[in-house]
């Protein structure tokens, strides 16, 4: 889980350890303590695979597929892509 949270979301995590039959409760610690970093995570992977921040709507909307793809949540995702406006 240490490994994943920093390239992934709270949901993708939560999907990988399912799969490997990790008990629920342990599921639930382990996406609390993801969602603590999760707006800071989701603004580094974008920053690392899209150097500038969305400019129209398509590439908002191709930025928001991928960071979704990655497994973060659309409020999380929302946040990230308006805080990488702004530091623009």
């Amino acid at each position: 889980m240490h490994a994943r949270k920093a390239r992934f979301g709270s949901a993708r995590v939560a999907n990988e350890l399912r799969e490997k039959g990790v008990a629920d409760d342990l599921i639930a610690n382990a996406v609390t303590e993801i969602k603590e970093h999760e707006l800071e995570h989701a603004v580094a992977v974008c920053r690392k695979k899209y150097k500038a921040s969305p400019t129209s709507r398509e590439n908002w909307a191709k930025q928001a597929r991928f960071l979704q793809s990655r497994g973060f949540s659309f409020d999380v995702i929302k946040k990230a892509l308006n805080q990488t406006e702004i530091e623009d």
